[in-house]
């Protein structure tokens, strides 16, 4: 895809995470969209899967640490051909094929069950050093949350990814600056991502989160890096293009009332409006 149809994607992922999300009436808002422009760099450009190749192990794998962000990858799955888009309106219901986080017995093509966080990253980096030991060359991609390097399994994961020199392996670190209970920086400061990846032995970028163009550059430029892994840390913002809840302090896990609904519902119809879906 070229920037204007990795922006269209975007904005396609933001649509359907925003009509799934108003339908259920609340669900994880902030951290699901500030994922979307990732999404689209990932799914659009880079992962070399396909509900044809789901089940093949040659296929690239993709592994949502951060699962509260469920929401955007289903939205992503519909819009590649995974799952009806009926299914999307049974999120987090009784009998639904998509929980409030992934689950890879659940889903087509959800590649690991996560949810409780640190066990994604720690799960993605198996994946990578089975890979490795097979002799594939495929990649494995994940996404974890700034919140969720407060977990000391995370960085055991992260050492042991450097060790085995899992070059194959492309972390992105969400960070929206905010998790469940506050920002970052009041609840456990995490310093700078930059220092302390590239201290455990990671190649590192950073990059603009909102931008197609800089995610798919990172990408491309961490594929070409050898004998260690890859951090690229996404300058993100929690409720990345909604205006309204990008400006709302508490906006991990939202509860629409109805002002709420009425203002977020206008943008998602300005959105469906702009990539001719209604």
């Amino acid at each position: 895809m070229n920037s204007t149809e990795m922006k269209n994607f975007a904005d396609q992922i933001r649509y359907y995470t925003l009509k799934e999300l108003n339908f259920m009436g609340y669900g994880h808002y902030g951290g699901s969209l500030s994922i979307v422009e990732t999404l689209a760099v990932l799914y659009g450009n880079h992962l070399q899967a396909s509900p044809e190749t789901k089940d093949d192990l040659d296929r690239d794998f993709f592994v949502l640490s951060k699962g509260h962000a469920g929401p955007a990858l289903y939205a992503t799955l519909f819009l590649k051909g995974y799952i009806p888009e009926e299914w999307l309106y049974t999120l987090n219901q009784n009998g639904t094929s998509l929980p409030s986080h992934p689950d890879k017995n659940k889903t087509p093509g959800v590649d690991m069950t996560t949810g409780s966080l640190g066990q994604g990253i720690s799960s993605a980096t198996g994946i990578a050093y089975g890979n490795k030991i097979a002799g594939r060359e495929n990649y494995t991609y994940c996404i974890v949350g700034d919140g969720e390097l407060n977990e000391g399994q995370c960085w055991e994961a992260i050492q042991f990814a450097a060790h085995r020199q899992l070059d194959h392996f492309i972390v992105f670190i969400d960070d929206n600056k905010k998790q469940l209970d506050g920002y970052t920086t009041e609840i456990c400061n995490p310093f700078d991502f930059e220092t302390k990846f590239s201290a455990f032995g990671f190649h590192t970028l950073k990059v603009d989160g909102s931008s197609v163009e800089a995610i798919n550059k990172a990408v491309e430029e961490a594929k070409i890096m050898t004998r260690k892994p890859i951090a690229i840390i996404l300058d993100t913002v929690k409720g990345q293009g909604v205006p309204c809840i990008e400006e709302m302090y508490s906006n991990h896990h939202i509860r629409l009332d109805e002002k709420m609904r009425e203002e977020i519902e206008v943008v998602t119809e300005r959105i469906g409006t702009e990539i001719g879906v209604r």
